[in-house]
């Protein structure tokens, strides 16, 4: 005899949002519940399946290893679904929420100013967009497009190339002031030099001269995370950084920052891509963004 059904859906959501959350109670906000509610579903579930699926103490809440398998699961059907009420409701007409996620900097110059003439192209988009430098899971995070600048790591999501950029040695003029303008890349070893706190596959600042490129390890005093941030400290005056063109085509143009050494720039480009789920499913406003970004954001619409 076949048993009452329960609410799968639902209760897989619940599970998500905990895990999300990391307790009972701020999944139950999320989800406009109460805690109680929360975890009575928890608990008849557990019952159910006949095991446990969160160790919980009064600090801390912990997936068991067959929590963790429900938990994959679980998002996987639910993207799933999503998926399949994302190409029911296109109908092949691009609408619905558009998640995209964009790197600090370039979302903020590049990205975002064009919101406003696709949103008019197309009416029934919502835009929902992520400014980070943290490079995000799409599936986890449930984004429909991110926008990424550098070498891609492998991974099972469709790149569609949007164009390049190039970088700039940067400093502001009061720095100058106090240290001296540097006529040669080896004078920058006499010079306070901001630099990155993460692994890059370049050690050094690249330069070319009549014997070729050549990396030069240059040192500093201060580091930061993102490129927006070593502008920032550029601008104030801190040091000489090198940086993504785009950080500081606005500085440069304002005399806030003025570029160094140009002569020995050896021309190095990143990528930039938009990554995204492909294939037959994709819903219309996925593509139709898509498209729009080559559209604008082709190798003449960065600074190089």
């Amino acid at each position: 005899m076949a048993r009452d059904w329960i609410d799968r859906t639902g209760e897989m959501e619940v599970i998500a949002e905990v895990v999300a959350r990391g307790s009972f109670s701020a999944a139950a906000r999320a989800l406009n519940l109460t805690p109680s509610a929360v975890s009575r579903t928890v608990t008849k579930l557990e019952a159910r399946l006949g095991v446990r699926l969160f160790v919980r103490t009064t600090r801390a809440l912990a997936l068991t290893s067959e929590g963790e398998a429900y938990h994959r699961a679980a998002q996987r059907i639910l993207r799933d679904l999503d998926d399949a009420e994302r190409i029911a409701a296109d109908r092949g007409a691009p609408r619905g929420r558009l998640r995209i996620s964009a790197t600090l900097a370039h979302g903020r110059i590049a990205v975002v100013p064009l919101l406003g003439d696709f949103l008019a192209r197309y009416p029934d988009i919502v835009a929902d967009i992520s400014l980070t430098d943290t490079v995000i899971d799409l599936l986890e995070e449930r984004a429909d497009v991110a926008i990424r600048i550098g070498p891609l790591a492998d991974s099972s999501l469709t790149a569609r190339r949007l164009g390049d950029s190039g970088r700039s040695v940067v400093a502001s003029p009061t720095y100058l002031a106090r240290h001296g303008m540097p006529q040669r890349p080896d004078d920058l070893l006499a010079h306070n030099c901001i630099g990155f706190n993460f692994r890059r596959h370049q050690t050094g600042w690249p330069f070319r001269d009549n014997r070729g490129t050549r990396e030069l390890a240059v040192t500093g005093n201060i580091e930061a995370n993102n490129g927006e941030t070593v502008a920032q400290l550029a601008r104030d005056g801190i040091g000489i950084a090198r940086v993504g063109t785009f950080h500081v085509t606005e500085d440069i143009a304002a005399g806030r920052l003025v570029s160094i050494l140009d002569a020995f720039n050896p021309g190095d480009r990143e990528p930039i891509h938009a990554l995204f789920v492909g294939g037959a499913t994709m819903p219309a406003r996925v593509r139709v963004f898509i498209d729009y970004l080559v559209e604008r954001l082709g190798d003449e619409a960065l600074p190089r």
